[in-house]
Order: C-alpha cells, then sequence, then structure tokens
C-alpha cells in the first residue's frame, strides 16, 4: 500500500508529534553551533535521525525513507550544487583570465573605502547575482570578491549572508514567488507586490547593518548618509518594479538602480572620519572595463532569452526528463501521498540536464573562457580545480536536501507546519518562522515555499486573512533564513575558507532580529494598523 503520513503519528498529539519532528533540526544545529562539527557531519547526523524518527515514529516504510533520502541527495546535486560549481567555475575563467582584476579596479575606481565598495557589492551586486542564479551562487561569488579587495574571510562570509538577505525571494527570475502562485492558484503578480510590501519595509536597514558589520559604530557613523540612500533607493525600487514593472526582474532592475544611485550620490559625497581600510586604485581603460563587465552582460542576456522569452524557456524545458524516482514509484503506481491522500509530486525527478541554470551557466562559462582565448586545456583545468575543491560543499548540500526530503515525505515537515499553525489569530505574526525553518533546513526558498504555501492559504483563510499575505510572508520568511541554512554556510566557507560552524554563529543575532522584526510587521499588516500595506 502507497505510505500515506499521518500528522500526529505519536500517541496521537499534534504537538508531541511535532517536538518528535524537530529533533532532526535540532541534530544539525547542535552539531554545528555547539559541537561546532564540519556542515557535512552535522547534516549526515540530523539525516540518520530523521530516517530514524521516519520510520519508527512515522511509520513510513524503510525502503521509502532511503529511496526518499537517495532522491534528495541527487537534487542536491543536481541542479543545486551544480548551479554552484558552474557559478564558481565562471567566476574563476574570469580570474585565470586577469579580466577580474580589471573589474576589481573599476569597483575600487568607484571608492577607495573597502566599507562602500562592500555595500555595492554585497547588497546591490548580489542581488544582481540573485536574480540570475541563486542557490548561494551570489554568496560564493561575492563573498570571493570581498575577500580579494581585503575584507578578513569571516566577515566577508557574514557580509555576504546579511547583505542577500532580501534579494531571496525575488531570486532566480522570482522563482519563489511563481511557485507559490502555481501551488496556491493566486496570481503570482499579487504575491510579488505583496513581498515587496514586506521586504520594502525592511531592507533598506540592510545597508546601515552591514556597515556595523564591516566596521562597528564607526562605520555607520562615518557612511550612514551613503549606506541610507541605497538602501532607500532598493527599497523603492523593489516596490516600484514589482507592482508595475517586472516581478521577474526586479532583484535585476533593483540592485542595478540602487548601484547606480549610490555611484552617482559619490560624485557628490565622500565618507567622513579615515575612510576606513582603504584600497589602491588602478586607473582603467574603457575597453579593459568593457572587456571585465562581459561576462556579467552575457550573464543577464543568456538568462534573459532563457527564462523571459517563452518559446526559448519552453523548448528548454522539453528537453527534461521527468520519471518516477526508483523506489518511490512500483511500476505506475506512487508509492507516497500526501496527507490529503493525493499522490505526492515530490516522487517524480525532474532532470533537467539543459535548462538547469547549472547548464547555461557551464555553456555561457565556457564561451567566455574562449573569447577571452584561454586554452582549452585551462578551461579544463579550472573546472577540474572547482569540482575537487567543492568536495565537501557537494557532500552537505547532498544530505541536507537528502534530509529535507525524507523530512517532507515522512510528514514530519508538515506536522511542524499545522502545530505552529494552531495558534490562530495569532499565527499571522507567526507565519514567518515556517518559511524561515523551511529554508534553514533545505537551503532554498523555493523550497520553503513548496512545503509551506499550500499550508498559509488555508491558515489564513481560516483565521479571516488575506491568503496572499501570509504566502507571502512564508517567502520573505525563508530569505530570512536562508543565512542559516548549512547549504549556504557550506557554500560561503569553500569561498572565503572559513568555518560553518563558526559563521552559524555569527549570523544567528542578524537573522533572529530581522525575523522578529518581520513577524511583528506582517501581524500588524493583517490588522488596519498596517493593512493598508498590502495591496
Amino acid at each position: 500500500m502507497p505510505f500515506q503520513p499521518d500528522l500526529a503519528p505519536v500517541n496521537g498529539s499534534l504537538a508531541l508529534s511535532a517536538m518528535v519532528a524537530l529533533l532532526p533540526l535540532l541534530a544539525v544545529f547542535i552539531c554545528l553551533g555547539v559541537l561546532k562539527w564540519k556542515a557535512h557531519w552535522a547534516c549526515l547526523t540530523g539525516l540518520a535521525v530523521a530516517l530514524v524518527l521516519a520510520v519508527a515514529a512515522f511509520g513510513m516504510p524503510v525502503g521509502i525513507a532511503i529511496a526518499s533520502a537517495t532522491e534528495g541527495a541527487a537534487f542536491g546535486i543536481f541542479p543545486i550544487t551544480w548551479i554552484v560549481l558552474t557559478a564558481i567555475f565562471l567566476f574563476e575563467l574570469t580570474v585565470a583570465s586577469g579580466h577580474h582584476d580589471d573589474l576589481m579596479s573599476t569597483f575600487n575606481g568607484i571608492s577607495p573605502d573597502t566599507r562602500v565598495l562592500g555595500v555595492l557589492l554585497a547588497f546591490c551586486f548580489c542581488a544582481v547575482l540573485e536574480a540570475l542564479a541563486g542557490f548561494g551562487a551570489p554568496v560564493a561569488i561575492v563573498g570571493v570578491m570581498l575577500v580579494a579587495i581585503g575584507f578578513p574571510p569571516m566577515k566577508a562570509a557574514v557580509t555576504v549572508l546579511v547583505g542577500n538577505t532580501f534579494a531571496v525571494p525575488f531570486g532566480a527570475i522570482a522563482t519563489p514567488i511563481i511557485t507559490g502562485g502555481r501551488l496556491t492558484n493566486i496570481d503570482y503578480g499579487e504575491i510579488g507586490a505583496t513581498v515587496a510590501a514586506q521586504t520594502s519595509a525592511l531592507v533598506w536597514v540592510v545597508p546601515l547593518l552591514l556597515l556595523f558589520i564591516m566596521d562597528g559604530w564607526r562605520g555607520l557613523r562615518e557612511v550612514w548618509p551613503f549606506a541610507l540612500v541605497v538602501g532607500v533607493s532598493y527599497a523603492a525600487i523593489t516596490w516600484l518594479s514589482a507592482n508595475f514593472i517586472s516581478v521577474e526582474l526586479t532583484n535585476m532592475i533593483a540592485g542595478l538602480g540602487s548601484m547606480a544611485i549610490g555611484v552617482v550620490m559619490l560624485r557628490i559625497w565622500r565618507p567622513g572620519g579615515s575612510a576606513g581600510e582603504e584600497v589602491e586604485t588602478t586607473p582603467v581603460s574603457a575597453s579593459r572595463v568593457a572587456w571585465a563587465l562581459y561576462p556579467y552582460l552575457l550573464i543577464i542576456l543568456v538568462f534573459g532569452v532563457t527564462q523571459l522569452m517563452a518559446p526559448v524557456k519552453q523548448w528548454l524545458s522539453g528537453t527534461d526528463l521527468v520519471f518516477g524516482w526508483p523506489g518511490l514509484w512500483r511500476g505506475e503506481q506512487n508509492m507516497v501521498l500526501t496527507s490529503d491522500g493525493d499522490p505526492s509530486a515530490s516522487a517524480t525527478f525532474t532532470f533537467g540536464w539543459l535548462s538547469s541554470p547549472g547548464t547555461l551557466l557551464l555553456i555561457t562559462a565556457v564561451v567566455i573562457g574562449l573569447t577571452y582565448r584561454l586554452p582549452v586545456r585551462t578551461i579544463a583545468r579550472v573546472f577540474a580545480t572547482q569540482v575537487f575543491k567543492l568536495r565537501w560543499t557537494f557532500l552537505t548540500i547532498a544530505s541536507v536536501l537528502a534530509l529535507a526530503y525524507v523530512m517532507n515525505l515522512s510528514g514530519q515537515t508538515l506536522t511542524i507546519g499545522h502545530w505552529i499553525a494552531g495558534a490562530g489569530a495569532v499565527f499571522a505574526f507567526l507565519a514567518p518562522i515556517l518559511g524561515w525553518i523551511g529554508t534553514a533546513v533545505t537551503g532554498s526558498g523555493t523550497s520553503a515555499t513548496a512545503l509551506f504555501a499550500s499550508l498559509q492559504q488555508t491558515a489564513a483563510e481560516g483565521i479571516g486573512v488575506d491568503p496572499k499575505l501570509l504566502v507571502a510572508a512564508n517567502t520573505v520568511g525563508g530569505a530570512v533564513g536562508k543565512m542559516l541554512s548549512p547549504q549556504t554556510l557550506a557554500i560561503a566557507a569553500t569561498a572565503v575558507a572559513g568555518k560553518e560552524s563558526d559563521m552559524l554563529r555569527k549570523a544567528l543575532p542578524w537573522s533572529v532580529a530581522l525575523l522578529i522584526a518581520l513577524c511583528l510587521l506582517v501581524g500588524l499588516q493583517s490588522t488596519p494598523v498596517l493593512g493598508w500595506m498590502v495591496p
């Protein structure tokens, strides 16, 4: 018989079942934050706990539990780690060609103050990259860039983790928002506008937080006008784009727009005080600047064509290989059901060998390497080097997605969600926590939306709140939780050669503070006090 999860399998108690279901997550965070284990060992430990609970407490057959883990691991490797690998490969080709130095000189020419550059890179440029690829690639690329301009590895990691926060909901051409619309049958444009109403109210403060992370109170005191202008302009452009231009291109428009406004401001204003740590500036000719920007312009062109031109996007999707995952299907029968008794879509695996952003990045990277006149042998060597460097990241991401799939298909994640949703009208204040937990576990804002969007819609209807408010809150809450995900921490650690456990401890207070602010905002948006903010 197909397996159907029970939401309250432990003595028929939803609360007790939720406490049990939280144990895998607690195991991961204790191993990372308290015991200071490597991320892959922490995630493998969490996976082991989830497998035991899936079988012993939630009644999942052993074979199905193991098959769930293998499918999650496969998804973690492709497309997620594949995207990260190819994004870093592309970046390292620009380094091998020497043109990355020209890009850094271009940024250094904007301002010799590393605090200013930190805001432009970790906040504005990260949003542009998040618009294109997502899945941790912007954290890896910008983290390396920050180290290149003189940031200590740990400070670079925390700066980019916090700076990338509110770009996540509109990441990968707004995939989390579009996914929420498909699952709830709410127009994704309305969800995107609501997400913008939430992120715009909070995102303006992020550049100020980055100044504090980079240089403490001195940084805030000396550079706050620049950070405030960049943050407010980003917030305003985000709202305008999501409401009147394009939900899909919101990150790109806001990132480039706020960067341009920041550069213009630096023509008439300079940071006071000692200007922090300064970087040396070297004049770069216009042609060298163009060659340095060429990879990123090409990426924008490639993703613009493949994601926004419907015929091209449909053709690429038509090459996907879709099949039932072995062990989760028996012949033509799906052996995993949802809690409502419907066949689980998660038992079907999609291998987008050509449509994956990772494959598009790989093709783009090879084209860039050839046009930079790098020998084929050098291109191959750079790729092989990155595969070796990312070997532990592959294992970490594979294990955390295996953990997520076991928890999802066995019903552990839904049990946690239903328990939290039982708070009644107060749930509006707690709704972002579900997304926060979902992304902290999976590392993907899209996955967190897929987990809880329908639950948020049902809970909103039950307490008399506009469903799109809570669906949006789930997506934004997921963005705040991304900096704590073992997957994201592993990517950051690989990029800057740091320790995941140290990064977790440094990022946790910022994530919790932003989550509290978001919960208060969403709760008030569900009342007449701030209800006018909801489109």
